[in-house]
């Protein structure tokens, strides 16, 4: 689709790829001003070594959900203590602004996860609560290689929930999909789960 402005007796042509790019160039400088003011309200931390920034946002949380038993024997009841991940939304966005292909977006994600994960590793064994602590949790719709990773998913049961998880993961595939809309209805969210067992040894160093 083509939008004819008339200027002088010529047309200029604004193709709708250019719309949306200025669009999502206007929203990303809006979110770069959002984002700290965020971040100094919220509980989340920042972890990682220093000069080096980590694609992870983390706070513990007391999970609600119901009683799950992953992979390696861990149980999780309502009640214990998780590392709740929010990604780094802003950096990941950055990084990926070059990228045009979606396949090459997804092996950057992956890989900004897997580099990440060594920090989140050392991040809960070094935590004043580590022994408490019996995994970490996150929400995600790009599930795809999560358990290459370590991860487990697991379908979000509530509806309501889900649906509202939908909503706020919106503006960062606004951003960062081609197609975000067409997206969001190929792709649910689930919930994401790590047992600390599991976490540690995979990407604990070891001493």
């Amino acid at each position: 689709m083509n939008f004819y402005f008339p200027r002088q007796n010529k047309s200029i042509i604004i193709h709708e790829g250019e719309i949306f790019m200025r669009v999502k160039t206007i929203a990303m400088s809006i979110w770069n001003i959002i984002d700290p003011i965020y971040y100094s309200f919220s509980r989340l931390k920042c972890i990682g070594q220093q000069g080096r920034k980590s694609t992870f946002r983390v706070r513990l949380t007391f999970y609600r959900g119901r009683d799950i038993t992953l992979s390696d024997g861990t149980r999780i009841n309502k009640g214990d203590i998780l590392l709740k991940l929010h990604l780094h939304n802003v950096i990941l966005l950055k990084n990926m602004n070059s990228l045009q292909n979606e396949i090459a977006k997804g092996r950057l994600l992956y890989r900004m996860v897997l580099n990440s994960l060594p920090d989140l590793a050392e991040y809960v064994h070094n935590h004043p609560k580590s022994r408490e602590i019996k995994g970490i949790i996150g929400i995600t719709m790009l599930n795809r290689g999560c358990g290459s990773l370590g991860f487990e998913t697991i379908p979000i049961s509530s509806k309501i929930y889900k649906w509202c998880k939908c909503i706020t993961m919106l503006p960062i595939y606004f951003l960062s999909a081609r197609s975000p809309l067409k997206f969001i209805k190929k792709q649910a969210p689930m919930y994401l789960f790590m047992s600390k067992h599991v976490l540690l040894n995979k990407y604990g160093k070891i001493t």
